[in-house]
């Protein structure tokens, strides 16, 4: 029987490239728990752009600055599950738009039929980044110009990896 830490949180995500609004969540989140958890989650039916191992350094060097904060994966398992298996006591869970509410409040019912000592925090993030995702980040790369679009939704060392994987500046 795995203990739960009350003031141990996971924030998962595909992190596929992680982005300002990933690092808004993270610097939230690792104010209000002793310990974070940034998971990425492997989906195996899902086709990535980077690798587990590149999502995870890139991760890694955001997150530097963050003592509390520790990068990890999951794969096969879900998010609530992953996190009693780790004993974290909180999932935190971002909410951009009505239908992210929608979808999230649903799941959050689920994850306690399955795990009911584990509690779901939900963070809004500010307006100027609330419309970044990492589909988004990843579309405007190509076009003229796209390389200063993008250094204005990702963290330095993800908008560094993106140049070197598309050629240079």
């Amino acid at each position: 029987m795995t203990t739960l830490s009350p003031r141990r949180a996971v924030y998962a995500g595909s992190f596929d490239p992680p982005t300002n609004g990933h690092l808004w969540m993270i610097a939230e989140a690792q104010r209000l728990f002793d310990e974070l958890i940034v998971a990425i989650g492997i989906n195996a039916d899902k086709k990535s752009t980077y690798t587990i191992d590149e999502r995870r350094a890139m991760l890694e060097s955001v997150t530097a600055g963050f003592p509390n904060v520790r990068v990890d994966s999951f794969a096969n398992k879900f998010l609530v599950n992953y996190a009693h298996s780790v004993g974290a006591g909180f999932i935190v869970r971002g909410i951009r738009t009505a239908s992210d509410f929608e979808y999230e409040r649903a799941v959050r019912h689920i994850n306690a039929d399955l795990q009911p000592d584990i509690r779901t925090v939900f963070l809004m993030p500010p307006r100027e980044i609330v419309e970044i995702s990492s589909t988004m980040v990843k579309g405007l790369v190509g076009p003229d110009g796209w390389q200063q679009m993008v250094r204005r939704y990702v963290p330095e060392a993800v908008y560094r990896k993106m140049i070197e994987d598309n050629g240079g500046a």
